[in-house]
C-alpha cells in the first residue's frame, strides 16, 4: 500500500492508526506523519470527551444528551480522511492545529 492509502486507515479507528503505523513506519513520507499524528490526536479527545461524557451522566443522568455531542468527533473524523484521500496537510478543524508538532515518536 501506498502513503496515501495509508493515511486514510489512520483514522479508522485504533486498529487502522496502528496498521497504517507499523505498516507505513519504514517508507513513510511527510503525508503519512501529518495525518498519523492528526488521527492519534483526535482518537485520543475522542476517547477522553466519551469518558468525560459517561462520568458525567452516571452523575447527572438528565445531561444524557450531551452524549449527542460525539457527533462531532464523527464529522472530523470524515473531514480527516477526506484531506487524507486529497493529500492535503490541512489540520482539522478546532483541535488539528495543537497535535500537528505533538507525538514526537512519529517523526
Amino acid at each position: 500500500m501506498d502513503n496515501k492509502t495509508f493515511s486514510i486507515i489512520s483514522y479508522i479507528t485504533l486498529i487502522g492508526w496502528l496498521v497504517a503505523y507499523f505498516g507505513g513506519k519504514d517508507k513513510a513520507d511527510d503525508l503519512l506523519k501529518y495525518h498519523l499524528k492528526q488521527s492519534l490526536g483526535l482518537i485520543i479527545c475522542g476517547f477522553v470527551f466519551q469518558l468525560a461524557i459517561s462520568i458525567i451522566t452516571f452523575i447527572v443522568p438528565m445531561l444524557s444528551f450531551l452524549s449527542f455531542l460525539g457527533i462531532f468527533f464523527l464529522v472530523l473524523f470524515i473531514i480527516g480522511i477526506i484531506n487524507a484521500a486529497n493529500a492535503q496537510k490541512k489540520p482539522l478543524p478546532v483541535i488539528g492545529k495543537t497535535f500537528e508538532n505533538s507525538f514526537s515518536f512519529i517523526d
